[in-house]
């Protein structure tokens, strides 16, 4: 990819524009990679609209966007109206939609390499230029760490109040020592944070459904309750979520016997909490 043109008819459309019908920002944050914050998005945002919402998913890792393989939308093409780029649906019902980096690449094994403002550039560009429509949630998948990407995406939707972060995390103490960074983020930059999920917490048989911690177990919670945030609840590992993602399946419909669907459901739920006024 060359470099990202302007679509046609953005200089008319109002900075706040294509954000003004988005009810809820919601970011989901690491400050480790391999955790799982590309599955918690995709999760979440599914569950958010088996529960009757419209979602919106803003996939901000330029390195490693997954989102599109993940919802089996990979070599969709991204199209342009008077307001900007129109999103991927990824649904008939177009109750989901999905932007990301991965939609602007010419091959799908492209690397993006870039350096830092033309990263910057890019998300303050998503944020601005995206033709969301009326959303519920607008759920943000981050890269890891507390790079510049995540200064530039708080920055640019810091103007649209952000109802706050959802940080993730896995029980093993190195990967909780990493988050425990990314709280310190959010704090000095006034981000709201809404919990802490610990993913990968047990794996699920595929057998009996029985749940055996492989890893250590209850690090998030644990850390939560250390630093007061609210702890969301563990995801365990199943191999059937692993499955749904690599064939770009809804886990959600599929397996509402799983415990890592339960988990999930429960999240989702506590999300939806967050504003039971505003979206009643």
């Amino acid at each position: 990819m060359e470099g990202v043109q302007p679509a046609g008819g953005m200089e008319a459309a109002a900075e706040s524009g294509n954000l003004a019908g988005v009810r809820h920002i919601i970011l989901i944050l690491s400050g480790k990679g391999g955790v799982g914050k590309s599955t918690i998005s995709t999760e979440l945002a599914l569950a958010l609209r088996h529960a009757g919402k419209k979602v919106g998913i803003l996939d901000v890792d330029l390195c490693g966007p997954s989102i599109p393989r993940m919802l089996q939308a990979q070599g969709r093409a991204v199209h342009q109206c008077d307001s900007g780029w129109v999103p991927v649906f990824v649904d008939k019902e177009q109750n989901v939609s999905l932007m990301s980096v991965g939609f602007l690449l010419e091959k799908p094994d492209e690397a993006v390499v870039w350096r830092g403002p033309k990263k910057n550039a890019l998300i303050k560009q998503f944020v601005s230029d995206v033709a969301w429509g009326q959303l519920d949630y607008l759920v943000v998948d981050t890269p890891p760490g507390t790079s510049d990407e995540h200064m530039a995406a708080v920055e640019a939707l810091r103007p649209y109040s952000p109802l706050g972060a959802i940080v993730v995390t896995t029980p093993q103490a190195v990967s909780v020592g990493d988050v425990r960074r990314e709280l310190t983020f959010c704090r000095k930059t006034g981000l709201r944070v809404i919990g802490i999920v610990e993913n990968m917490s047990g794996l699920v048989c595929p057998h009996c459904m029985e749940c055996t911690n492989v890893f250590s177990r209850g690090g998030g919670e644990e850390l939560a309750r250390h630093t007061g945030v609210p702890f969301l609840g563990s995801v365990p590992l199943d191999p059937e979520l692993s499955r749904s993602l690599e064939e770009g399946r809804d886990f959600i419909q599929e397996f509402p016997q799983s415990p890592a669907f339960h988990a999930l459901c429960s999240i989702a739920q506590k999300v939806l909490k967050e504003t039971p006024v505003q979206l009643s």
